[in-house]
């Protein structure tokens, strides 16, 4: 087991992929689709992944049930050398699984099972005293879990700063119309804030990133880095804000866990100690080489070295070597 240098707090499930999905298969009765397959899903699971691809020890913190779904995500950790606390299963629950339905041109919907673990974090399932060796602390992704609210994640962002750890945090879509004030407690002892352009704006009610970056930060976020599809993203600081443009004539198949692979080399830079330009830079190249496979690790699990075009070309540049895990 490598020593863990990233800690990630979040869910682990598994996804069903349907691509393309046939929006007229509810009147039709059946709708045959190009290729249905099953892998490992979950905003923690998917950065562990990539990051454990990346050469990183990771710590995953999440939670699973006692079943099939459970035992293979844990197989899968024990495999990539992902260190998983023993709380993390609990016997009276069913591991999520989502079924991501593909659209043409690689934008998708999800089915998600309301009973199952994907929303079901809670403070008794987390260990807040981090591995010593752990440099970073990311939760991923705030609104996801009803029973983590501001209170509970500046108990969890507070535990990491006293010790002295980098502490990230992605986000999803508002559930209860939250605003910036609401989850200011927490917000305070956020230095990396990772969200996309319509959460944002959607959370502070501002209509352009730049705006939207600006209420975040005044809310006490250290610094926002906001991702922006095909426009590659937005970087901000008290100290200074500029676009970062994406990685040109990417193919995109399957934009699921595109922003997961983003924030995975975001906390790889940071590990590495890299300046906040560069680690977002290779953000959008590690977010670029997602949508090239169908399924949110899949670019990762195929063979790192095999990314094509440039989003190869400049990822192998990053790395630094010809081929990767």
């Amino acid at each position: 087991m490598k020593t863990s240098e990233i800690t990630i707090i979040g869910a682990a499930i598994l996804d069903v992929l349907v691509s393309p999905a046939d929006p007229g298969v509810f009147q039709s009765g059946s709708s045959p689709a190009d290729r249905i397959s099953m892998s490992f899903g979950g905003d923690a699971l998917n950065e562990a992944m990539v990051l454990s691809h990346l050469g990183k020890g990771v710590q995953l913190q999440t939670v699973l049930g006692d079943d099939m779904q459970g035992e293979m995500i844990r197989r899968k950790c024990e495999e990539l050398g992902i260190s998983l606390p023993e709380s993390c299963v609990r016997d009276a629950l069913r591991t999520g699984i989502n079924v991501v339905l593909v659209q043409p041109g690689g934008e998708r919907c999800f089915l998600t099972d309301r009973g199952g673990s994907l929303r079901r974090l809670t403070m008794e399932d987390l260990e807040l005293q981090f591995p010593r060796s752990t440099k970073v602390v990311s939760f991923a992704s705030i609104f996801v879990f009803p029973e983590l609210g501001s209170h509970q994640l500046a108990e969890i962002f507070s535990a990491a700063k006293q010790q002295g750890k980098i502490v990230c945090a992605d986000m999803t879509k508002r559930k209860n119309q939250e605003r910036p004030e609401d989850m200011a407690e927490a917000l305070r002892y956020v230095d990396y804030l990772l969200p996309n352009e319509e959460e944002a704006c959607l959370f502070t009610g501002c209509a352009g990133a730049e705006e939207a970056a600006e209420a975040l930060l005044a809310a006490g976020v250290g610094t926002v880095v906001m991702k922006l599809g095909s426009r590659g993203c937005l970087v901000a600081s008290k100290k200074e804000t500029y676009r970062i443009p994406a990685v040109p004539d990417v193919k995109c198949v399957d934009t699921t866990g595109a922003g997961d692979s983003f924030a995975a080399g975001f906390l790889f830079g940071l590990s590495e100690d890299w300046e906040v330009r560069r680690c977002a830079e290779f953000a959008n190249v590690c977010g670029a080489g997602a949508v090239t496979q169908l399924g949110a690790a899949a670019w990762c699990e195929s063979g790192m070295d095999k990314i094509t075009g440039k989003a190869g070309e400049l990822f192998r540049k990053f790395m630094g070597v010809s081929q990767i895990n």
